[in-house]
C-alpha cells in the first residue's frame, strides 16, 4: 500500500467561486480507478499544539496500492486536467508519499 499526501496553500485573494471549483476538481481525483480511497479536507478544529501543523488549506490523501498504480495516478487525465485547471491557485504544494 502507498499513501499520497498532499497539502496545499491556495493562492491569497481566491474568489469564492475559485475556492469551490478548487475543491470540486480536487474532489474529482476520487474517480480515478487506481485509487483505493481519497479524502480531501480542511484544516479541523482541534486543539492546538506545538505538534499540529495548520499552515495548509487543503489535504488531498490518496491510498494506492503499489508504486506503479501511483504511477498511473499521476498520468491518468482526471489528475492532469486538475493540475492544468487548477495549478494557478497552488501558492504552495508539498507532496508526502509513504509505503
Amino acid at each position: 500500500m502507498l499513501v499520497h499526501i498532499v497539502l496545499f496553500n491556495l493562492t491569497p485573494g481566491m474568489s469564492d467561486e475559485q475556492v469551490a471549483a478548487f475543491e470540486k476538481d480536487l474532489n474529482s481525483l476520487a474517480t480515478i480507478e487506481v485509487a483505493k480511497a481519497c479524502y480531501v479536507g480542511t484544516v479541523s478544529d482541534t486543539a492546538k499544539r506545538p505538534v499540529v501543523q495548520t499552515d495548509w488549506d487543503y489535504m488531498l490523501t490518496v491510498v494506492l496500492e503499489n508504486v506503479a498504480d501511483h504511477d498511473l495516478y499521476q498520468q491518468h487525465p482526471t489528475h492532469q486536467a486538475f493540475i492544468a485547471n487548477q495549478k494557478q491557485f497552488f501558492g504552495q504544494v508539498r507532496v508526502f508519499d509513504a509505503d
